[in-house]
C-alpha cells in the first residue's frame, strides 16, 4: 500500500498511476496531474492539493479529512460514496463529475463549479457555498441548515423540500429557484416574500 507523509510534489505527472488504498498525510501537491488516476479507497489527512488536475480520476470510497483541494479540476471524475470532512475545496471545478453518495461534513466549497450536480437528500449542514455556481443543481430534500449560500448562483436550482433554516441566503434569485416544500425560518420567509413583490407588515 502506497504511503506518503510530509512530502512535497510540484509539477509531477501521476496520470494513470495506482493510488488505490493509498494513505497520504500532511503532503503538498502543487500543479500535479492525476488524470485517470485510481484513488479508490485512498485517504488524505491534512494534505494540500493546489491547481491539480483530477480529470477522469476514480476517487470512489476515498476519505479526505481536513485536506485542501484549491483551484483543482475534477472534471468527469468519479467521487461515488467519497467523504470530505472539514475540507477546503475553494475554486475547484466539478464539471460532469459523479457525486452520487458523496458525504460532505462542514468545510468550505466556496467558488466551486457545481453546475447541474445532484446532491438530493444530502446532509450539508454548515457547509460554505459562498459564490458557488449551483446553477441547475438539485438539492431536493437536502439538509442545508446554517449553510452559507451568500451570492451563490442558484438560478434554476431545485431546493424543493430542503431545510434552509439558519442558512445565509444573501443575493439568492428567488424567482428562478424551486423552493416548493422547503423549510425556512421567519426571516427567510419574509425576505422571499418581499423579493417576489409582497408587502410584509
Amino acid at each position: 500500500m502506497l504511503t506518503y507523509t510530509d512530502q512535497l510534489f510540484e509539477g509531477v505527472d501521476f496520470s494513470g498511476e495506482d493510488f488505490r488504498e493509498a494513505e497520504l498525510m500532511r503532503c503538498t501537491f502543487k500543479k500535479c496531474k492525476f488524470i485517470n488516476t485510481s484513488f479508490e479507497e485512498a485517504s488524505t489527512t491534512s494534505c494540500r492539493f493546489e491547481e491539480c488536475d483530477f480529470h477522469g480520476a476514480s476517487l470512489n470510497a476515498s476519505i479526505h479529512t481536513e485536506s485542501a483541494f484549491t483551484n483543482c479540476s475534477f472534471e468527469m471524475a468519479n467521487l461515488f460514496v467519497s467523504k470530505f470532512t472539514a475540507c477546503k475545496m475553494t475554486g475547484s471545478d466539478f464539471t460532469r463529475s459523479e457525486l452520487n453518495g458523496i458525504t460532505i461534513v462542514k468545510g468550505d466549497w466556496s467558488y466551486t463549479n457545481l453546475r447541474h450536480v445532484k446532491l438530493d437528500k444530502q446532509i450539508l449542514k454548515e457547509v460554505r457555498f459562498v459564490e458557488a455556481d449551483l446553477m441547475g443543481a438539485s438539492l431536493e430534500k437536502s439538509d442545508l441548515r446554517k449553510c452559507d449560500l451568500s451570492r451563490a448562483n442558484l438560478n434554476q436550482t431545485n431546493l424543493g423540500g430542503a431545510d434552509l433554516r439558519g442558512a445565509e441566503l444573501e443575493g439568492v434569485p428567488w424567482s428562478t429557484v424551486n423552493v416548493k416544500g422547503a423549510r425556512m425560518d421567519i426571516a427567510q420567509a419574509i425576505t422571499l416574500l418581499r423579493s417576489l413583490g409582497a408587502k410584509v407588515e
